[in-house]
C-alpha cells in the first residue's frame, strides 16, 4: 500500500504550534503510515524540541526538491525554509515576523497540493492578529487558499468533535448580514459539500441536520420567514436531488438529536450557532477541516494558547486527531493509501 504525503505546516512560531508539531514528528503511528514532509524553520524547530523534550529522527532539508526527494514513511523529512529568526518572535507574543512564517509555509503547502506532490496538509495553530500585521486582508484559512490556489469552486469549514461534525452556510461575517446571504443554492450547496466530505472521511450512509435561523424555526413565520422561504424549500431541493438532508430544525435542539445519533452533521447559518455547541461539547479535542481544496487541509481547532508557552502543558489530542481526518479523506480520495 502507498503511504499518504502529509505537508505538516509549523504554526505560530511564539505558540504551542512548535512543541505540537515536534510531538506530532516523534508519534510512531504517523511516522509509520505515512510520509511527512514538515515545513517551517529548523531555528523554531530547534525551539518545539527544546519546549516538547523530545528530539525525533529527522532529514533536514533546506532544498525544497531535496526534501521531497527523500520523502518516505519511517523518517520525516523537514524542509527548513529559513525564515523565521526566532529573534523576532519571542515566545508568547505576538509579532509580524511569527505571522509571515506561518503564512508562507502555509502557501508552500498549498503550492505542493497544487502541483500533487502531497495528498493532504496538517498545519499547527496559527494566530490571525499575527498574520494580519504582515497581511492585512487575511480573512481565515479557507480564504485565503482559495485566492492563493485561483479556486473557483465552493470550499468550506468543518468543525469536528469525535465523530460528530458542524459545517455552516455563512462564516465570518456580520450577525446583522447573515440572513441576506442566505439562499436557496447555498444551502444546498452546502449540504452536498458535507455529505461528500462525510463520505471522504468514511462514513458510509451520512445523516445530516439542518438547522434553521430564528428562534423556533420561525413558529410558522412568526418570528421570520426564513424557514418558510430559504431554508426549508433548500432542504426539500437538497432531498430531490438524493442528499441525505432534513429540517429545518430549531437550532436549541438539533445539536442534542444530533449527539442522541440521529445525525452525523449539522449545517448551520452562521458562524457562533454551531461554534458554541462544538465548544462546549469538546474544546480541547476540536478539528477544523477545510474541504473542496486539492487536497484535505486540517488543524487542531484550539489557538496558540500563548499563557501555557514552554510548560508542556499543551495537548496533543486535537492535532493527532487533525491528522488522522487528514489521512482519512486522503487515502479516500487516493484508494490505497492508509491512515494512522
Amino acid at each position: 500500500m502507498t503511504a499518504p504525503r502529509l505537508a505538516l505546516v509549523m504554526g505560530d512560531a511564539a505558540g504551542i504550534g512548535p512543541e505540537l508539531f515536534v510531538r506530532l514528528l516523534a508519534e510512531p503511528a504517523l511516522r509509520e503510515r505515512a510520509a511527512v514532509l514538515g515545513i517551517g524553520d529548523a531555528r523554531i524547530l530547534a525551539r518545539g524540541i527544546e519546549q516538547a523534550g523530545l528530539a525525533p529522527e529527522l532529514a533536514i532539508e533546506p532544498d525544497r526538491e531535496a526534501a521531497l526527494a527523500r520523502l518516505a514513511p519511517g523518517r520525516p523529512v523537514f524542509w527548513d525554509r529559513g525564515d523565521c529568526d526566532p529573534a523576532a518572535c519571542p515566545p508568547a507574543r505576538v509579532s509580524p515576523a511569527a505571522g509571515a512564517a506561518a503564512l508562507a509555509g502555509y502557501r508552500a503547502a498549498l503550492d505542493l497540493a497544487r502541483e500533487g506532490r502531497v495528498d493532504a496538509i496538517t498545519f499547527t495553530p496559527f494566530n490571525k492578529q499575527a498574520i494580519r500585521l504582515v497581511h492585512p486582508a487575511y480573512e481565515d484559512e479557507v480564504v485565503e487558499a482559495v485566492e492563493h490556489l485561483g479556486i473557483g469552486s465552493p470550499c468550506a469549514e468543518f468543525n469536528v468533535v469525535d465523530a460528530f461534525w458542524n459545517a455552516r452556510v455563512t462564516s465570518h461575517v456580520p450577525l446583522k448580514e447573515v440572513a441576506g446571504l442566505l439562499t436557496v443554492e447555498r444551502i444546498v450547496e452546502r449540504i452536498a459539500m458535507t455529505r461528500d466530505a462525510l463520505l471522504a472521511a468514511g462514513k458510509a450512509e451520512p445523516k445530516i441536520a439542518v438547522a434553521a435561523l430564528n428562534p423556533h424555526a420561525g413558529e410558522g413565520g412568526a418570528f421570520g420567514r426564513e424557514e418558510i422561504e430559504v431554508i426549508g424549500p433548500a432542504v426539500e431541493r437538497a432531498r430531490a436531488l438524493g442528499l441525505p438532508a432534513d429540517g429545518p430544525f430549531p437550532a436549541d435542539t438539533v445539536f442534542l438529536r444530533a449527539l442522541s445519533g440521529a445525525f452525523d452533521a449539522v449545517v448551520t447559518m452562521y458562524h457562533d450557532q454551531g461554534q458554541i455547541a462544538i465548544k462546549l461539547l469538546g474544546f480541547e479535542s476540536g478539528v477544523t477541516v477545510l474541504w473542496g481544496l486539492p487536497v484535505p487541509v486540517t488543524t487542531p481547532a484550539h489557538g496558540t494558547a500563548f499563557d501555557i508557552v514552554g510548560t508542556r502543558r499543551a495537548k496533543l489530542g486535537p492535532s493527532l486527531a487533525a491528522v488522522r481526518i487528514a489521512l482519512a479523506m486522503a487515502g479516500a480520495r487516493f484508494p490505497g493509501r492508509s491512515e494512522p
